[in-house]
């Protein structure tokens, strides 16, 4: 069974300017790196990992950006939206209400390499996220 997401990997022509891109994004250098191959960053309140792969290593070469849309849950949509595209990247699906009333907005872009990263505002996410804090489940708490 599914339990919990552990990496999600995008690919890259120019392997170096992504991983540049990525960590103006993030405010964080890569933790991990293959050189020529891959770059690792551990974010968000969960450690996740977000790893950035040189294409040549991708199992297809699509010509357009497709398939799952990982949604990484931010606190201001709007605002990391503008961000995105404020670097570079392109609109995918826009900013969207999904249920009014329900706090769940979702919107996507492909970032300057091809890939699409999903945004949004999640309300289980933070319900989930004080629960483990209150718990002593944060990050903090944990070994790295």
């Amino acid at each position: 069974m599914l339990r919990g997401m552990a990496t999600v990997n995008y690919y890259a022509d120019d392997l170096e300017a992504a991983k540049d891109w990525y960590s103006e994004l993030l405010g964080v250098a890569p933790y991990f790196t293959v050189p020529g191959g891959y770059y690792e960053f551990r974010i968000g309140d969960y450690q996740a990992e977000l790893g950035i792969i040189n294409k040549k290593f991708a199992p297809s070469h699509p010509d357009r950006p497709g398939g799952q849309i990982v949604n990484w849950h931010v606190d201001d949509v709007a605002g990391t939206f503008q961000r995105l595209l404020d670097m570079g990247a392109t609109v995918h699906e826009p900013i969207i209400e999904r249920g009014e009333g329900t706090g769940f907005v979702t919107a996507s872009v492909v970032d300057p390499f091809g890939n699409v990263l999903g945004i949004m505002s999640n309300p289980h996410y933070l319900e989930m996220l004080a629960k483990s804090r209150e718990s002593g489940e944060s990050r903090e708490s944990r070994p790295a």
